[in-house]
């Protein structure tokens, strides 16, 4: 049994929801998402609420259940008050601009690197090209785009330098340290 898709998903009164066979429309005040579920589960939409149910048992049924109703209340969530990550440059000369629809991201490499901003994403540039505010309303697209700015220059532990996530701790590390003769 999955804890998680045992709950029942509130549909808030600005977010008109449409379920036809298989797959499930969230339109709201910020835009519309739409989700293909498997076949081995349920979707209802009853009384103001979402029900997320198993239609048959299945090994990876109990898997989908969770993950199909989590899905579905990220949606829901999303189109009403969206997602928003913050990246944070750190290092001596680390910054970003943004030339057209695209960001420029120079993190300490002989060449800037030049990364394309999906359609479903909206970007600000905050502190002097020293901070990044990514949103948007689906929730795995906000993420994916900050992680793939993330993994152009990781935080490193030695200097501290790189790109992190806002309030992001890195554990900084100790360097070599020298002989000392006697």
């Amino acid at each position: 049994m999955s804890r998680i898709g045992k709950q029942t998903i509130e549909i808030p009164e600005k977010v008109d929801i449409s379920i036809k066979k298989r797959e499930i429309k969230v339109k709201g005040p910020k835009g519309e998402l739409n989700f293909k579920f498997v076949s081995e589960i349920k979707v209802e939409k009853n009384e103001g609420k979402i029900i997320v149910n198993p239609k048959i048992k299945t090994k990876r049924t109990p898997a989908l259940w969770g993950t199909t109703r989590a899905i579905i209340a990220n949606m829901v969530h999303g189109v009403t008050e969206g997602y928003q990550k913050v990246l944070e440059f750190h290092g001596l000369g680390y910054k970003v601009s943004q030339k057209g629809n695209s960001l420029i991201l120079n993190v300490g490499f002989s060449h800037s690197v030049e990364i394309e901003i999906p359609e479903e994403v909206e970007v600000e540039l905050k502190s002097k090209g020293k901070k990044i505010i990514i949103t948007g309303i689906d929730k795995q697209q906000v993420g994916q785009f900050a992680a793939n700015i993330k993994k152009v220059s990781p935080p490193e532990p030695y200097k501290g330098k790189g790109i992190r996530y806002e309030g992001e701790e890195v554990r900084r590390k100790e360097g070599k340290k020298a002989m000392s003769e006697e």
